[in-house]
């Protein structure tokens, strides 16, 4: 089955960063929007951000705006999820996945298909 290999997850500080990467097995990313998703700790799956094919369109929660960003250099090239300034209420898996296109309601059933999660935990 085609999946998504999402990876650069750890334990930092408050206030330190990470970068996620999203890498396809199986399938291309050409044409493919790409999502990020997390769940913390008693939290339900949440969107957290997403770009469109070509990178020309992003959208991000009101959460994590102004401290992360997607990003991808091409179509075929895998999508990054840069992470700034990171609190304690970053703390969950995240994982990313694929859609026709990036929507800010972040509506998960439209994505499929999906990598495995990769933790990031944000502790003093």
């Amino acid at each position: 089955q085609p999946h998504l290999v999402d990876s650069g997850g750890g334990v930092v500080q408050p206030g330190g960063s990470l970068r996620l990467a999203c890498e396809p097995s199986g399938f291309s990313l050409e044409w493919y929007a790409i999502g990020w998703f997390r769940q913390g700790p008693g939290k339900a799956r949440e969107g957290v951000s997403c770009i469109s094919w070509n990178g020309d369109e992003t959208a991000y929660s009101d959460s994590v705006k102004g401290r992360f960003t997607i990003f991808r250099s091409t179509p075929e090239n895998p999508v990054y999820l840069q992470m700034n300034n990171l609190k304690t209420e970053d703390t969950a898996v995240y994982f990313c996945a694929a859609a026709s296109v990036c929507e800010g309601t972040f509506n998960a059933e439209r994505y499929y298909p999906w990598g495995q999660g990769t933790q990031v935990t944000v502790s003093s």
